[in-house]
């Protein structure tokens, strides 16, 4: 049964890269203005999952509905079109290019992209950073500059992968703020994340993976009940 706000539906998902089968029968939904996340040990299929949503794996079996739309045989760059921005964990930040130049290049997917005063005023670090070289910027810089070319594009769920990764702790919090005031504006959020402590506090629900399958889903009001599991398959 498909809600009506519901943004993403994921039913029994296979993906496979070569002859390696990864994800093993998802099942998953994330409703507007979620904030969701996938949390799980290194491998355990969480970056594929995000990967598969958007088409970007050898093969993929299943089924995938993005805001009303099947896409399990929808390319990659017209899923984007349905609103979707993914944020991989390399970034692909223009080096040669400075910020502002970076945040003008991304085509508009939606006519509701943010403005370049919006971006600036979410992030006024790209602001005094705007004629710096992408390759200049500290990692939490291109990470900002990362999700800030997303949101320019009119996207309205984002796909974030490893967001926080080596990152100082001002900038980890300081992206929390972000995805909070995104997740007010009623943007929907799926989130790949490491750390538990981040995630903890800005996420509605959480998937919990192991060997490509989803073993549990456990919601934010839950956590504490479920600390003890959570440790046992994150080692947290």
């Amino acid at each position: 049964m498909m809600g009506g706000d519901e943004k993403i539906r994921i039913v029994d998902l296979h993906a496979f890269y070569g002859e390696s089968h990864i994800l093993h029968g998802i099942d998953m939904s994330v409703n507007q203005g979620e904030l969701v996340t996938l949390l799980g040990r290194n491998g355990s299929g969480r970056s594929t999952t995000l990967r598969s949503i958007m088409n970007m794996v050898g093969r993929r079996t299943g089924q995938i509905v993005i805001n009303g739309n099947e896409t399990i045989h929808t390319p990659a760059h017209k899923i984007a079109h349905l609103g979707v921005g993914f944020c991989p964990e390399e970034r692909a930040i223009f080096s040669s290019l400075n910020v502002e130049e970076n945040l003008m290049l991304p085509p508009a997917v939606r006519s509701d992209g943010m403005s370049l005063e919006e971006i600036y005023e979410i992030f006024p670090n790209l602001y005094e950073r705007r004629t710096s070289q992408g390759t200049r910027l500290s990692g939490g810089e291109q990470q900002m500059l990362a999700m800030a070319r997303i949101l320019r594009t009119g996207a309205n769920i984002l796909l974030l992968d490893e967001i926080t990764e080596g990152l100082a702790p001002v900038i980890v919090r300081k992206l929390a703020e972000v995805l909070l005031m995104l997740k007010e504006r009623g943007l929907t959020i799926l989130l790949v994340e490491q750390n538990f402590r981040f995630a903890a506090p800005i996420a509605d629900r959480h998937y919990v993976m192991e060997h490509g399958h989803i073993v549990e889903e456990v919601h934010a009001n839950e956590l504490e009940a479920k600390s003890e599991m959570l440790n046992t398959y994150l080692g947290v």
